[in-house]
């Protein structure tokens, strides 16, 4: 049988952590009391913060007893991470507790993998949760008012949580039923008539999950790739890079390909979307760029077009990280053009930027048997290139 793992600082937070075990061994589920307090020494968990601690690579000290609690803290989280990896019976995971509880929890929760119940009844829940949350399947609840102590408010929170942790363990969802493999594909606004039609040539035989590009959206497919929830990867818009290094509002991280290196999947990849940083509405667009060619999307959304010596950095930072992969890798150069108002006639077309960036990959990318670069003629969305992505894919998928 499967078991919640109620998770907090049992130095502060004992009365609450107990209450909410109670109320899952109740609906009749095993619960774990694990105590992350950085100070250690608490009695009233089943896992103590030493056993926590312990698995530190540093080991036990490198967690306990030093006087820098925000190290401590980070050092506690790292050795959660470990440990709660290591079980093979989690049903649930309840965290309890504020913003340093919420931010070591939520990192160990961050590590497990999508599809394993994590709820976080936090004080912060109510604000930018993004920080704690990234691209998992974490629940956040605000508890309304602090965990610090029982009283009617605290009670009907933390018991509705307690109530969901016991439900999701209980009733874990099973695999479904398709015997279809799955496959994360990346899109964006500009390159929708593209993964539209490469849907439609890839439905019969794969299960296609389409990632929306804005920051999170690629992390998301990724997290999947490391959880070994995907068969591969059809990166068609990796614009994330782009606001990454050029200060957009949708990036990506430093680790973005880090899964396609990681795992070896089959990966086929383009630069959907290079041509473009985003901002917001058109006021929010920096000072510095005020000059720039701007396109506004819609009335929230604003997009800049990346200039040759922009585009230089993005194609070498792409291939560079994709010189990592050792797996299967084909990457796709789209000559006729990155997006949709990226043609000729529409408002980013500029041959000259699209060169510097076709340019920076060739010189960049070292190409192996198993890792190769294809030059297509064709605008992004024309249909020859999504035929040519599926092609690619079903070749080294086999």
């Amino acid at each position: 049988m499967s078991k919640v793992y109620v998770i907090g600082t049992c130095d502060t937070k004992l009365e609450e952590l107990s209450y909410a075990k109670g109320l899952i061994e109740q609906a009749g589920i095993e619960a774990l009391l694990v105590d992350v307090g950085t100070r250690g020494g608490q009695r009233g968990a089943d896992v103590s913060a030493e056993d926590i601690a312990s698995r530190h690579p540093g080991g036990r000290d490198a967690v306990l007893g030093g006087d820098d609690r925000g190290a401590a803290v980070g050092a506690m989280a790292q050795a959660l991470s470990i440990w709660l990896a290591e079980r093979d019976d989690i049903g649930a995971v309840l965290g309890l507790g504020g913003s340093g509880n919420t931010a070591l929890v939520t990192e160990a929760m961050r590590a497990l993998p999508v599809g394993v119940p994590k709820l976080m009844v936090s004080t912060v829940a109510s604000g930018n949760v993004a920080p704690y949350v990234g691209p998992n399947d974490i629940a956040m609840m605000y508890s309304v008012t602090d965990v610090a102590g029982l009283n009617a408010i605290s009670r009907k929170v933390i018991g509705n949580a307690a109530h969901a942790a016991a439900g999701m363990a209980k009733g874990q969802v099973p695999a479904a039923a398709s015997d279809k493999p799955g496959i994360g594909i990346t899109m964006f606004g500009v390159t929708t008539e593209c993964v539209t039609q490469l849907r439609k040539l890839l439905d019969a035989d794969y299960e296609t999950y389409v990632f929306h590009a804005t920051g999170t959206g690629g992390q998301s497919m990724e997290k999947l790739a490391d959880s070994g929830l995907i068969a591969g990867m059809i990166d068609v818009t990796t614009t994330e890079v782009a606001d990454m290094l050029m200060g957009g509002v949708f990036p990506c991280t430093e680790d973005r390909f880090g899964a396609v290196a990681r795992t070896g999947l089959p990966y086929v990849g383009s630069v959907g979307a290079v041509d473009m940083v985003n901002f917001g509405a058109q006021e929010t667009v920096p000072a510095k760029y005020a000059d720039r060619n701007l396109y506004v999307h819609n009335p929230q959304v604003t997009l800049m077009r990346t200039t040759a010596e922009e585009n230089r950095a993005i194609g070498t930072w792409i291939a560079e990280r994709l010189n990592l992969c050792q797996g299967e890798v084909r990457f796709l150069l789209p000559l006729g053009g990155v997006s949709a108002i990226d043609a000729p006639g529409m408002p980013f077309h500029d041959p000259d930027a699209d060169a510097a960036l076709f340019d920076a990959i060739r010189s960049t990318l070292k190409q192996t048997d198993r890792r190769r670069l294809i030059e297509v003629p064709h605008n992004i969305n024309d249909p020859a290139f999504a035929e040519l992505l599926a092609k690619q894919f079903r070749e080294i998928a086999k």
